[in-house]
């Protein structure tokens, strides 16, 4: 089934943000009171992250520019990029990570129209008339000469309970002989059996999008609003880290990096995106 996309397709465009900005030295920042050392937009943290911006903030690098990806840069803008205040990330991860990503003969760098990131969407909705809250997991796709957002994932603790598969021993099962019954234990199994998913493969996972969708149009489900985004970014190599909003005063503000995790292969960084898709 198509995927529901939202109606707006990104147009990415140049933003000019106000002066003020600058780093003045390793790791010293300077704020005329004009504007704030803070990332402000997520653009912006890609732009910081792989050196395409001025120190000032006021003027874009493109491939070709002499500052273009200039790695002394990219080093101070990095360190600003963490969350220093809150998160208990330890130094000595923070600096394997920036040690890997400003590598002389490989250094990496993020793009927004790749993937291997997506944004975590909290929000409100009314179901049944109550209100609910529902996480939606969202990636971007091509679409046309653009890029939309598009709705990937759901997860909702009512979808949640409303499948509870039991397994082993206490899981009720269609005998191997019912193919000669004609399959006619199929109604105690549907009908007079409250959990029906008993009756499925091993592997069953229930689809919550196509169910979200479902009850959307049938008038169950409806928008109320959205608590927060955060996004999840698994763009260089081995890496894991989540980038939140922090709306405080100082320099350390906007969006950072709130969270970093190393791992060594596919299996562990499944183990991640379980966690994050509420799987686990």
């Amino acid at each position: 089934m198509k995927k529901l996309s939202l109606l707006v397709i990104l147009i990415i465009t140049s933003i000019q943000f106000a002066p003020g900005q600058g780093l003045y030295g390793p790791g010293q920042i300077k704020d005329d009171g004009r504007f704030a050392a803070s990332t402000k937009q997520l653009n912006q943290f890609f732009r910081r992250f792989n050196a395409e911006e001025s120190q000032d903030g006021l003027t874009r690098y493109y491939a070709g520019d002499e500052e273009y990806h200039n790695r002394e840069l990219r080093t101070k803008y990095i360190s600003l990029l963490f969350d220093n205040q809150t998160s208990n990330i330890p130094e000595n991860l923070k600096q394997e990570f920036k040690d890997q990503v400003l590598s002389k003969s490989y250094p990496q760098y993020l793009n927004f129209h790749r993937g291997g990131w997506f944004a975590e969407v909290s929000t409100v909705f009314q179901y049944k008339g109550k209100r609910e809250d529902i996480t939606l997991f969202m990636k971007l796709e091509e679409e046309g000469l653009g890029y939309e957002w598009v709705i990937d994932k759901v997860t909702f603790d009512s979808f949640k309970r409303f499948f509870d598969k039991e397994e082993g021993n206490k899981k009720p099962f269609l005998h191997p002989l019912s193919h000669e019954l004609g399959f006619m234990n199929l109604r105690k199994a549907l009908q007079d059996n409250k959990k029906p998913e008993s009756y499925t493969p091993d592997e069953f996972e229930p689809d919550y999008l196509t169910i979200f969708l479902y009850e959307i149009k049938n008038g169950n489900i409806k928008f109320e609003t959205v608590k927060g985004v955060k996004f999840h970014f698994f763009q260089i190599d081995n890496w894991y880290f989540e980038v939140a909003q922090f709306n405080r005063p100082g320099f350390n503000t906007g969006w950072l990096v709130s969270n970093l995790s190393k791992y060594s292969d596919e299996k562990e960084k499944e183990v991640i995106l379980n966690y994050i898709y509420d799987q686990e």
